[in-house]
């Protein structure tokens, strides 16, 4: 392909200056990334052969002749005899060039420029050893996480950052919009993480909260996934949660897991080892209604699924956005060829040479 041809498809049109008498213009994959201004008009320049074909009829029937008798084998064709031709097809590509000015083939570069005042969001969530209890395919914690993830993929330009506890909270990620470290950070939570055993909500809160006081959004939202009652830390919850409230911090909670026999690792001869799960919700609804926000309960991967898109509904920032579209016309450059073209068939038929091509 020619150099300047790739340049010109592959970068900003405004970026390379080609003459109008390269022939580049005329290149099948130049003519291919055109936008038409008036395509109709394109549609003229199949009418070119067909007017051809009709002068020639008109000409072989109107003209005049004058009889000659000539023998058979003094009668002589010769390649020079196409050169009669040569006015016809120069005035024709002169009007083909003129029908693909008037189409007015141009380019166009749209950008879109997309932004939103955000929302702050802080995930809270639970990584005590309950969170091991396999109700949740592949397990609770496995399960928040990549709920997680897809929660994060469909946020646009909100800040989000990370919180984690069992028997203590630690902020794993501050407010960020760099959605892939985060989601980084999501992947590699374990149970391993924090040493003290327990379930530390208060401290959680309050962790989530200190990260969330700086930030100048008007919208704030922290989502506190937990499977368990408060078992832990030396700040209460309620507390916590009124503190987070002070600060306009709205309050998801998600209780997470069934009540009753549930499975929870494998006994000696491999088989699932079933345990007894109870959770008292009670703490858990009172976070909500003092952060002005909503109660869940799951049971399964796809209830939980459903709490997340639900949360994603309700927090979502009004994107507005602007499009700039920059239109580059190339008219002139098939015109400039039309006109060499009309003045060239005009010298021939005001000259001498008319005729030696008509004889």
């Amino acid at each position: 392909m020619n150099k300047n041809l790739k340049r010109w498809l592959m970068e900003d049109l405004t970026s390379y200056e080609i003459p109008w008498y390269d022939l580049f213009w005329f290149a099948p994959a130049t003519l291919r990334s055109y936008e038409w201004d008036q395509p109709l008009v394109l549609y003229g320049i199949l009418l070119i052969p067909i007017l051809w074909i009709i002068r020639l009829i008109t000409n072989q029937l109107f003209s005049q002749k004058l009889p000659v008798a000539l023998q058979k084998s003094q009668i002589k064709s010769s390649i020079w005899n196409l050169i009669r031709v040569i006015p016809s097809l120069i005035f024709f590509l002169f009007v083909t060039l003129l029908l693909v000015a008037l189409a007015r083939p141009q380019k166009s570069n749209e950008k879109v420029e997309q932004w939103t005042e955000g929302i702050d969001i802080m995930l809270v969530i639970d990584i005590s050893q309950s969170m091991q209890i396999e109700d949740f395919k592949p397990n609770r914690l496995e399960s928040a996480k990549m709920t997680a993830i897809d929660f994060i993929d469909g946020r646009f330009q909100d800040r989000i950052g990370l919180v984690v506890f069992s028997g203590d909270a630690y902020s794993l990620s501050p407010l960020t919009t760099d959605y892939s470290l985060l989601k980084s950070y999501i992947e590699e939570i374990n149970f391993d993480m924090i040493e003290n055993r327990g379930t530390a909500i208060g401290s959680a809160l309050a962790v989530a909260t200190n990260r969330m006081t700086e930030s100048d959004t008007k919208s704030k939202v922290l989502i506190l996934l937990s499977d368990g009652d408060n078992t832990a830390g030396n700040i209460d919850p309620i507390m916590a949660a009124r503190l987070a409230s002070s600060y306009n911090i709205k309050i998801y909670t998600i209780a997470i897991g069934k009540e009753g026999k549930v499975p929870f690792g494998k006994d000696f001869f491999g088989r699932p080892r079933m345990v007894e799960n109870t959770l008292d919700e009670t703490t858990l609804r009172e976070i909500a209604d003092i952060g002005e926000g909503k109660f869940y309960r799951v049971s399964n991967n796809t209830a939980l699924e459903e709490v997340f898109s639900l949360i994603d509904q309700y927090e979502k920032a009004e994107i507005r956005e602007s499009r700039y579209k920059d239109t580059t016309d190339f008219y002139l450059n098939y015109l400039y060829w039309a006109m060499i073209l009309f003045i060239i068939w005009l010298l021939i038929k005001s000259t001498f040479l008319s005729n030696v091509l008509q004889d």
